[in-house]
């Protein structure tokens, strides 16, 4: 079905505020979203009922609603159950909208990539420049990252140039947790901790106290309290009690949110409540990039 420009974006507008507010949309509210007279608004609405496309719905709380074959008329696929996809505008997550579909524009030069991403949602705050983020995508976990460079209000897309395209594995966390469980007891001091790690050639590792793993000791614990003077001070003074931990089974994905979420450097892996190890950030930005 052929359609003029305002149409398309009449019919954009009604979806994402119907899938928003759930309740008929006003046309007033319409024109205000795509900076058009209300008039025009009507009138279009008088085309696109007879074409099927959007159904009046009478009374005070009246409006327009959308129709099967308005997802249809944009090229839209309408979902029952569907996933959000996060995006992000200059760091800063955009509620109300997710990603519909994905395309890339230019893959062959060796210093161009473009993208188009069209948008379910209010677009309109965007502007050439802005900073996006798209994903974890629900099945490959795909992170897209670039910059804005158009917008077509028509189609509800951006084109964007990528900076950045990350696919986060699904492999467990358990996969990655070195085999060799290393320690350092409690009452070391801290050149014996340090002389552990060069052994071991690690920069941290979980404290262990009577049989039991009682906090994180690393080359920054090390370095701070000899910068302070303090040399003789035991593993256990310094040590980080706090345990941040994940269960084996958890994506690989899924462990890069707990190191965000917990501003943490390490994190306890445990297998069936049973330490298995620790791993860094470190460690899980090497596996991304192998992936």
């Amino acid at each position: 079905m052929e359609l003029t420009p305002i149409q398309k974006e009449i019919l954009t507008a009604l979806i994402n505020l119907y899938r928003k507010q759930k309740t008929a949309v006003k046309g007033e509210n319409i024109a205000e979203v795509i900076n058009r007279n209300p008039g025009t608004v009507r009138n279009q609405m008088q085309s696109l009922k007879a074409l099927g496309l959007v159904e009046g719905v009478p009374g005070p709380k009246g409006g327009y609603k959308v129709t099967g074959a308005t997802y249809q008329a944009l090229s839209i696929v309408e979902m029952d159950k569907e996933v959000v996809v996060p995006i992000f505008k200059n760091q800063q997550h955009m509620d109300n909208l997710t990603a519909a579909e994905i395309s890339f524009t230019t893959v062959r030069h060796p210093d161009t990539c473009n993208g188009i991403i069209r948008i379910l949602g209010d677009i309109h705050d965007f502007d050439s420049g802005d900073i996006i983020q798209v994903g974890p995508t629900p099945v490959n976990k795909l992170v897209i990252r670039g910059k804005v460079v158009g917008r077509d209000d028509s189609s509800n897309a951006l084109l964007f140039s990528i900076t950045e395209m990350v696919s986060l594995p699904k492999s467990p966390i358990k996969d990655f947790v070195p085999d060799k469980f290393i320690v350092v007891p409690a009452n070391s001091t801290i050149q014996e901790a340090a002389r552990i790690f060069t052994r071991n050639n690690t920069h941290g590792a979980p404290v262990e106290d009577k049989g039991n793993i009682v906090g994180i000791i690393t080359y920054s614990d090390i370095g701070r309290t000899l910068a302070s003077g303090k040399m003789n001070l035991k593993v256990r003074e310094i040590m980080t009690r706090e345990i941040i931990s994940v269960d084996g089974d958890t994506p690989l994905y899924d462990v890069v949110k707990v190191f965000d979420e917990n501003k943490v450097g390490r994190i306890m892996v445990t297998d069936g409540g049973k330490h298995m190890g620790i791993i860094s950030k470190t460690d899980v930005l090497h596996e991304m990039i192998l992936h």
